[in-house]
């Protein structure tokens, strides 16, 4: 590897674990400012921790990978997303923000269900906690599995290394500076993968010698049609990708995190330019790399190293070094964020409720930290598959909050009569119908159900149903419940 490609990457990885040491010294004294930065982000901090946060080394890898392999009918994921994000902070992120405050000041997903639904018996909060860990711990791993992909195919080192390399940078940051380390390193991230998202494929197409559409006609005619080989319902899979929004904890968590409610219009102008250009720039790499890697006789053995490829080939070696922390920026960002979100829940929803409910903000830390590692091992162990898919294992994820949590969000936050009853049916039948989908060894015309249709369309529309049969079915939420309601909405 060039020394420039080294420098950078290692003025990267100080400044990454700078911002941890910075943030150990301010936020960590007590468990609200580790697992939620005390609820004063500015929204400048928290769009661009959201954003690069839900991105993650897909962007930058798993999107341009399809891309590359498919064509124009992968550009639908892209735009199911955008109207994703953009309902998620129109319709969620105030009345989140409020809500949680008003409840008890819950600082975890499962705590507001919690306090929300007057979960006396904790089993919303077991439920969703399971829910967190299970597909986080699969979330973790794509990230993970990126990590591995990037050191051994740009700096030359074994698979299984790239993982630990990876993996430690960010538990490092992570355990010793919290939501805060998590969250500015974010913001950092964000800037460099919006950057990196403009230059590569900028440069890439600047340099073809024939029209973009010769090129990948020649290469695969199916790849100029933005109806790919499943038809509408393709179509239709693709865009559902945007209502996993709804239900991304380590996504929505910011939301929670801002400073005030005054302050998400001004986030969510940040978020959505940031979300559109990172879009388009991930689409543009996978078209622009294909017809580059067809015109120069290039052999890209793995798709989703495409972005890799274009760095290393034609960029001076500190650029390729900062377009290389681009992707590391992209996969340790969501790591860090999801490896929280997990030790949160098992912080909180665990360890407080069941092990020690009188545990001092020291312990509780403490126990945070732990649960980190733990999880940030079984997410390695996961990884050890060096043939995972990248945008495989972020779709299932992916589903299954959407599926578990997003109506439940949803309805929690917009209908009134909606009930305990209703959001642990929803919840439940939501992740089981995703589970199903994908596991479930099940055919149609030789078809497995989730080749059929993203396995996030039945997951929403079951849990959907049964939150409003089962909440109509059962009593009215008791009448401190519908109060607390009412309060949010003349907060807002």
């Amino acid at each position: 590897m060039e020394l420039g490609t080294i420098i950078s990457l290692v003025i990267y990885f100080v400044v990454m674990l700078g911002i941890g040491l910075y943030a150990y010294r301010k936020s960590t004294g007590d468990v609200s400012g580790y697992m939620l930065g005390g609820r004063n982000l500015p929204p400048s901090v928290a769009a661009l921790s959201a954003g690069a946060s839900d991105m993650s080394g897909w962007i930058l890898m798993g999107l341009p990978g399809a891309m590359f392999v498919t064509g124009f009918s992968s550009t639908w994921i892209a735009i199911g997303l955008v109207i994703g994000a953009w309902l998620n902070y129109f319709l969620v992120a105030p009345r989140l923000r409020v809500y949680t405050e008003l409840a008890s000041d819950a600082i975890t997903i499962p705590d507001y269900f919690a306090n929300r639904f007057e979960d006396k018996g904790n089993a919303l909060r077991i439920v969703s906690a399971l829910v967190i860990i299970v597909f986080f711990t699969l979330y973790t791993s794509s990230g993970v599995v990126a990590g591995g992909k990037l050191f051994e195919s740009s700096f030359g080192m074994s698979y299984e290394l790239g993982l630990y390399v990876t993996t430690g940078v960010v538990v490092l940051y992570t355990l010793f500076g919290g939501f805060l380390a998590v969250s500015l390193t974010d913001f950092v991230q964000g800037c460099i993968m919006f950057i990196a998202l403009i230059l590569v494929p900028l440069v890439t197409y600047s340099l073809l010698d024939t029209p973009l559409s010769s090129t990948l006609n020649s290469m695969n005619p199916d790849m100029l049609t933005w109806v790919g080989a499943g038809g509408a319902i393709g179509i239709i899979s693709a865009m559902s990708w945007g209502l996993g929004y709804f239900g991304q904890p380590h996504i929505i968590v910011r939301f929670m995190s801002v400073r005030s409610v005054k302050d998400m219009p001004t986030a969510r102008r940040i978020g959505m330019t940031w979300m559109i250009v990172a879009a388009l720039g991930a689409v543009g790499t996978g078209l622009f790399g294909a017809a580059y890697a067809q015109e120069k006789g290039i052999v890209v053995e793995d798709p989703e190293t495409i972005f890799l490829i274009l760095s290393q080939l034609l960029f001076h070696p500190l650029i390729a070094g900062f377009l290389l922390a681009a992707i590391l920026a992209a996969i340790m960002s969501t790591i860090s964020s999801q490896l929280l979100v997990s030790s949160s829940s098992l912080t909180e929803d665990f360890y407080k409720i069941f092990i020690h409910r009188e545990a001092t903000d020291k312990e509780l830390v403490l126990v945070g930290r732990l649960s980190v590692v733990v999880v940030a091992l079984f997410a390695i162990y996961l990884a050890y598959d060096r043939d995972s898919s990248i945008l495989s294992l972020v779709s299932n994820a992916w589903a299954g909050f959407g599926a578990a949590f997003g109506p439940l969000v949803l309805l929690s936050l917009f209908w009134q009569r909606m009930n305990f009853y209703g959001a642990l049916a929803g919840m439940v039948s939501g992740a089981a119908t995703v589970l199903i989908w994908i596991y479930a060894p099940i055919t149609i015309n030789g078809q497995v159900l989730s080749s059929i249709i993203y396995e996030i369309v039945p997951g929403f529309i079951v849990s959907l149903s049964a939150i409003v049969v089962v909440s109509l079915a059962t009593k009215e939420p008791s009448e401190p419940i519908q109060d607390l309601f009412k309060k949010v909405q003349t907060e807002l």
